[in-house]
């Protein structure tokens, strides 16, 4: 036996597991499989389960799926209990699923199939998030998500307005909620900034990257707490790929397809770096300003060369926080004119590098 593996299917209620282990010849085995509820004392009957069926000294790791919150306690407890757990993506479990052959779907066969997929690949595992940075992201998801509803109601007020009638009564309405919403982000924003403050090494960190054109506290506040203080990255290429910023071809033969941004990571990153870029390019941010100009004359795309500068954003901000260094607008503007002239020496040289290859190097 070369390991043991532990599916669970986690739903608001209850879990469904599978405990299963794979040989020398890669076959999988079940050797049981357990219903329990979504609480502590399931957790406890889960722990117990697991202790039983593992009789070898060989590896185990428990996969679940990231269902909206309701994987968080029973995957912290695991950890807590020193267990290696790895947390899947939906649409990747259910890739995999379909990949070997699975018709039907309910919480038993998904179990099965974690399971089964814990055992044969080498997933990375799970770590929770600080309970600084988990407090932070709850304030900031929640500023995004009354931003949302206020920009709806807007929207409904605006049309109110312009319609061939107006009802007063609703319009007073959606103006009292409206006025709701900006109180409610005030007070959010605030507790964003104490939140900040009450860490020392965090607050000194983000005086020195706030320093950037178009990078307030806001911005700077999402992008730690979406990364936990990018505390799980060892390279600027997890994050990027993290982030969703990482450019795949689509290439075979003689044929070349369009190259883009793969836009599979966390989309609150992506978002909330829009406006900075545009903030950034608008005050003429030297590296920045100096990227967008250089790729908007090689494609002619506005909205292109924005997410260049969105990616560019992004690894300054890592390497500062990293380095605890303050932002210096002409260390990187030295930095990107080797770069680009590092991309072109080695095309010169007939280093075999795409062309598209070459834009990434010179991002």
């Amino acid at each position: 036996m070369l390991k043991y593996s532990v599916g669970l299917d986690v739903s608001s209620k209850k879990i469904d597991g599978c405990f299963s282990v794979i040989d020398t010849i890669q076959k999988v085995t079940i050797k049981s499989t357990i219903t329990i509820s979504n609480n502590s004392n399931g957790f406890k009957m889960l722990e117990n389960w697991i202790i039983k069926h593992q009789k070898e000294t060989i590896p185990l790791v428990i996969c679940m799926e990231a269902t909206g919150v309701y994987y968080e306690s029973c995957a912290l407890y695991l950890f807590e209990k020193k267990h290696k757990v790895s947390i899947i993506l939906p649409n990747k479990a259910k890739k995999y699923l379909q990949a070997i052959g699975l018709k039907s779907k309910n919480d038993s066969i998904d179990a099965k199939g974690l399971a089964q997929m814990g055992a044969e690949q080498a997933l990375t595992l799970w770590q929770p998030l600080g309970k600084y940075f988990y407090e932070l992201r709850q304030y900031t998801r929640q500023y995004q998500n009354i931003q949302e509803q206020k920009t709806v109601f807007n929207n409904q007020l605006h049309s109110l307005k312009s319609g061939m009638y107006s009802n007063k009564t609703i319009v007073k309405q959606l103006d009292n909620c409206i006025k709701l919403f900006d109180k409610q982000l005030k007070e959010l924003e605030k507790r964003i900034q104490e939140h900040i403050n009450s860490n020392s090494e965090v607050k000194q960190k983000a005086i020195n990257i706030c320093k950037i054109k178009g990078i307030a506290t806001l911005s700077l506040a999402t992008i730690l707490a979406e990364t936990n203080g990018f505390e799980l990255f060892e390279s600027v290429k997890q994050l990027v790929s993290y982030a969703g910023f990482d450019v795949i071809e689509n290439q075979s033969g003689n044929r070349v397809g369009r190259t883009k941004i793969s836009k599979k990571g966390n989309s609150r990153i992506r978002r909330i770096l829009f406006m900075p870029a545009f903030t950034a390019v608008s005050c003429k941010e030297k590296p920045f300003f100096n990227l967008y100009n250089r790729t908007f004359e090689r494609h002619g795309i506005k909205m292109k060369s924005y997410v260049a500068v969105q990616k560019k954003l992004l690894i300054i901000i890592y390497s500062l926080y990293k380095n605890n260094q303050e932002y210096n607008p002409e260390r990187y503007n030295i930095q990107e004119k080797e770069q680009v002239l590092c991309s072109l020496l080695a095309f010169e040289k007939g280093i075999k590098n795409s062309p598209n290859q070459i834009e990434a190097i010179t991002r």
